[in-house]
């Protein structure tokens, strides 16, 4: 995986669109940072997902839509400067109302997202698996996705709809139907409680769906097959790296607090050799020889 400055990947949304046709279904882990985004990459995952709710927890703040697109779009760029495979985005609410979310649909694209994904809450919005949610209105909601799809030239653009834990299935459905008749190309039913609802869901939306298999929310945990079986196109776990890391850092500052060493966690790390294959770090240590090459042959030359 070594690379030294790569290209960032051309028309994302064309390679996930293909991606779409060619898989029954695609894994997106949630990555947070450039690092684990490679790391997922270098395992051989097709696509990744930027959680808007593991990125802001990695800032440090509560997912209630109070990162700016600035702080968003740099991150994508970011990852995309080093990931070459498809970067889905959680654009939460869009960054304001249609004229704003167009805006936003143009800054991702420019920054590398190969999908982007709005949602219809209200702000300040919520976690999708947590009670106290506010829709806006269907209407409200199309107005952002024409908007969207008008924006973009490249990136697909997909659809959220918390309706399930405001207004129950049947509602999430028929919103999900304008949301399409607006132009989405990707429907993504929030905080279905079963199986079997993902399986209703999908048989009473025609459309490439996407399954959240978040932990410790509404939805039970559901293998990436089940979703394949009941018709899910796009699978996501987008906070399971940033917990799974936390967890980890948490296990490490108790052993140093506690035996003034990290050396009984040293089998649970990656290691430096590791590392610097991951990030290419040797190519990095060449290019630096191969310029110093260069500058020595042209100073002894003028002296000589």
């Amino acid at each position: 995986m070594a690379f030294l400055y790569r290209e960032p990947l051309e028309r994302p949304g064309e390679v996930l669109r293909g991606l779409l046709r060619e898989r029954d279904i695609i894994v997106a882990p949630g990555v947070y940072n450039p690092a684990v985004a490679l790391l997922a990459e270098s395992m051989g995952f097709e696509s990744i997902y930027l959680s808007g709710a593991a990125l802001t927890g990695s800032l440090a703040m509560p997912d209630l839509g109070l990162i700016t697109l600035t702080e968003l779009a740099v991150a994508v760029k970011y990852i995309t400067r080093v990931a070459r495979i498809p970067l889905i985005v959680d654009a939460d609410t869009g960054f304001g109302e249609a004229i704003n979310v167009e805006r936003t649909v143009r800054e991702l694209e420019a920054s590398g997202a190969a999908a982007i994904q709005i949602e219809d809450q209200v702000l300040p919005k919520k976690c999708g698996h947590l009670s106290g949610k506010t829709l806006i209105s269907p209407e409200d909601m199309v107005k952002k996705i024409i908007a969207a799809v008008e924006a973009r030239r490249d990136t697909l653009i997909i659809a959220r709809t918390d309706a399930r834990g405001v207004e129950g299935l049947d509602a999430a459905v028929e919103r999900a139907k304008m949301y399409l008749e607006a132009g989405a190309d990707v429907i993504f039913p929030e905080a279905l409680r079963s199986l079997e609802e993902f399986r209703e869901f999908s048989r009473r939306v025609k459309a490439p769906l996407l399954a959240n298999m978040t932990e410790f929310g509404r939805t039970p945990y559901i293998t990436v097959d089940e979703f394949r079986e009941a018709g899910y196109k796009i699978v996501i776990f987008p906070v399971t790296t940033f917990r799974i890391s936390m967890g980890a850092a948490r296990r490490a500052l108790e052993a140093i607090k506690k035996e003034g060493t990290q050396k009984g966690l040293l089998g649970e790390m990656m290691t430096r050799q590791e590392f610097y294959e991951l990030i290419g770090y040797y190519r990095y240590e060449e290019r630096d020889r191969e310029i110093a090459r260069k500058a020595g042959k042209i100073v002894r030359g003028g002296q000589e």
